[in-house]
């Protein structure tokens, strides 16, 4: 039986991984959380064979997600199920020390496989990654301005391109609107951009639409 603990912060999602789950003979959802901060109280308290993870959520989530669970569960299998499929945000997540990454348009015969192989204690990702994911690391092409910021800095310019406000931003993510400004400050700083409407410009230029998608950082030392 392998028990998992399905952490998103959409309630719609986990019903629906549970109620999917509850008619797999080896599986067993014995916890659920809405962001890191729940995750991290559940690990303490229930046995769990593997962590299936959203990448994106308010709090701590990602990148400094993964490597916080990671650096007090050494041997506990991470699978991020993430809306997200570009190739810089998937290595990142394995740097970080995800065990597996796919996708949330996957099919269940991607789904059910990655679970076991997962929680078997190997590593799997999304097919159609992988190659990508190398080819990132080889590559010698310049990174565009909008790869070299921080997971946080990246997703507040997301939700300032999809049109939010910083307070509406701080909602989203549970963060103080001080902090929200201070990340705008520092991601427009890196990527040269002054104003709002020049980040709109460049989100067009790109062709991201607002998807705008973070290398993963340099290991420090």
């Amino acid at each position: 039986m392998i028990r998992i603990l399905i952490t998103d912060d959409h309630a719609i999602v986990r019903s629906g991984l549970k109620q999917l789950f509850a008619q797999i003979s080896d599986f067993q959802v014995v916890g659920e959380a809405a962001n890191g901060a729940e995750l991290l109280a559940q690990l303490r308290e229930l046995a769990v064979d593997l962590v299936l993870l959203d990448f994106d959520m308010p709090g701590i989530s990602g990148a400094d997600l993964i490597a916080r669970v990671r650096s007090r569960y050494p041997q506990l299998p991470l699978l991020v199920l993430s809306m997200h499929n570009e190739a810089h945000l998937a290595l990142r997540a394995l740097k970080a020390g995800a065990t597996g990454y796919i996708t949330k348009d996957c099919n269940l015969d991607i789904l059910l496989p990655a679970i076991r192989q997962v929680a078997g204690g190997n590593a799997f990702i999304a097919p159609g990654l992988a190659d990508q994911m190398v080819l990132e690391e080889i590559s010698g092409v310049q990174q565009a301005p909008h790869r070299l910021l921080t997971a946080r800095e990246l997703q507040v310019l997301r939700l300032l391109v999809n049109g939010l406000a910083v307070h509406e931003i701080a909602a989203e993510l549970a963060i103080s609107n001080k902090t929200v400004s201070t990340h705008k400050a520092r991601a427009m700083q890196k990527m040269a951009i002054t104003n709002t409407a020049d980040l709109m410009r460049y989100a067009l230029l790109h062709g991201m639409g607002g998807a705008l998608v973070a290398a993963p950082q340099p290991t420090p030392g």
